[in-house]
């Protein structure tokens, strides 16, 4: 199976590797004396062929393996930085390239607010005093040949808000815990795989074993942005595969998202102005960054949670596994007072495709049953504008859209996150309902998603039209009265 597989890099699948065999040996009921293990497993040598020698290889396995089984609990961030995988990436900062002419108008220079630029006798190529360098960037765009460039490590870049920088003493990747939305972005960015999300997967396993053993029946969440991923096997191969792994059923989070809509729609016309509450991370930048326009804050539960409070309504003792591409979701799990209760546990689509191939489970093979939970709309809630186009309908269905003048603003990554709370917070923003997803382009572009395609959105969409119902009422009625929300 593993030759059939496509992930976009090869982190991704050395992470994949280390989450099926941790997975493999709990099945098997050895995890414990397979630990010590694990890592010659995934770097057997003797030759390196990720590092500079193999035990380095081996050593930074090992903390991948103590991530795969729930990483460092006294850490409240859902990312931890692996130090030894860390490049120190020594490139950064303004930096004069091969470009530059030498030339004798110095504008560069000439442009610099703290004179740290300069030119060594016998060398006409300008020289930064990076001690001295504030970065604005002002020797940049006075360099008519553009030879001054700002380079950026790839971890810092991915990051909108700044919330990960070098440590001084070491120059080792550090993530700022007070502005983290824990939005991923940075662990997908790192090239060298030094920055990991805590798996949870031992946990969903118990559930399933105890569910064997007469315990709780388990129930997997998927998110509507399954859709565009496993693109080797068809989504009701998918959804066999999950029963085969023991849930006792498996429900879309598009169906709480038909639920969150239609009660999202009813509170935007009462309050006026109002921003979502799906994306976790964008909630989190909201109270982190932005504390005054908490109370702009949909009160509505996620879709995950929605639809996991529906299924602890129906059975109490039942156990709740989202499956999805966010590192924030594991995050909203453990919100007291909100979704702690209903959420059980979150794995995401790479912990899946392990937990899958771990069983030795052929996806390809398997009968195709296909889901009918959820609506159109519910659906595309996975891209950018799926939310928006979600509540439109919501109000059109529940008569409110007469009396209510619905202008919503869909932006998607943390920095068009921030333009349009900029403008809701000068009052200037042209609209009145704010669809936020700290993914750029929107579920689909979360960091645990086995691949980020173009198709993506295209797959989503066409995952909506096949569903049976168009309304979102519709939805929701064939499990509960609308009126009941």
């Amino acid at each position: 199976m593993a030759g059939i597989l496509k992930f976009d890099t090869k982190v991704q699948e050395l992470k994949y590797k280390v989450l099926k065999e941790v997975a493999k040996s709990y099945m098997a009921g050895t995890l414990e004396q397979d630990i010590p293990d694990i890592p010659k497993r995934i770097a057997p040598g003797p030759k390196p062929t990720m590092r500079c020698c193999v035990y380095k290889e081996r050593a930074i396995a090992g903390e991948r393996v103590k991530l795969a089984m729930g990483g460092d609990p006294n850490n409240p961030n859902m990312l931890e930085i692996i130090d030894a995988a860390c490049d120190q990436c020594p490139i950064g900062g303004m930096e004069v390239t091969d470009a530059c002419r030498g030339c004798l108008a110095h504008r560069c220079a000439q442009a610099c607010p703290k004179k740290c630029i300069s030119f060594k006798d016998g060398d006409l190529h300008a020289h930064i005093d990076k001690s001295a360098c504030i970065q604005c960037g002002m020797c940049s765009r006075a360099c008519p040949y553009g030879a001054i460039i700002k380079r950026v490590r790839p971890c810092e870049a991915s990051c909108k808000i700044k919330a990960i920088h070098a440590r001084k003493e070491d120059n080792i990747a550090e993530i700022d815990e007070e502005k983290c939305t824990r939005c991923g972005a940075c662990s997908y960015a790192c090239p060298f795989g030094a920055i990991v999300d805590k798996s949870y997967i031992l946990k969903a396993l118990e559930f399933l074993k105890e569910a064997e053993k007469g315990g709780p029946k388990v129930y997997m969440i998927i998110a509507p942005s399954i859709s565009s991923q496993f693109h080797y096997a068809r989504l009701g191969q998918v959804v066999t595969g999950i029963k085969e792994l023991g849930f006792h059923e498996v429900v879309e989070a598009a169906l709480g998202a038909d639920m969150t809509a239609y009660s999202e729609a009813k509170e935007l016309s009462e309050k006026g102005v109002l921003t979502s509450s799906c994306c976790p991370a964008f909630v989190r930048y909201i109270e982190t960054s932005f504390p005054e326009l908490k109370d702009k804050i949909s009160h509505n539960l996620s879709p995950m949670a929605r639809i996991a409070q529906y299924l602890k309504s129906i059975d109490p003792e039942g156990k709740t596994v989202f499956c999805g591409p966010c590192i924030a979701k594991k995050m909203e799990q453990f919100e007291p007072n909100k979704n702690a209760p209903y959420v059980d546990c979150v794995i995401t689509f790479e912990e899946l495709q392990a937990l899958i191939d771990a069983k030795g489970i052929d996806l390809t093979t398997l009968e195709d049953k296909p889901l009918d939970n959820a609506s159109y709309f519910g659906r595309i809630f996975a891209r950018s504008g799926g939310l928006r186009d979600a509540v439109a309908e919501a109000l059109k269905e529940r008569g409110l859209d007469k009396d209510f003048d619905y202008k919503p603003i869909s932006v998607s990554g943390l920095d068009g996150c921030r333009t349009a709370l900029n403008q809701l917070k000068a009052g200037t923003l042209p609209g009145n309902f704010i669809e936020g997803m700290a993914c750029t382009g929107g579920c689909i572009g979360g960091p645990c998603c086995l691949t980020h395609e173009v198709r993506d959105a295209a797959s989503v969409d066409k995952y909506g039209h096949e569903s049976k119902e168009t309304t979102i009422e519709g939805a929701i009625r064939s499990v509960m009265m609308p009126e009941k929300l």
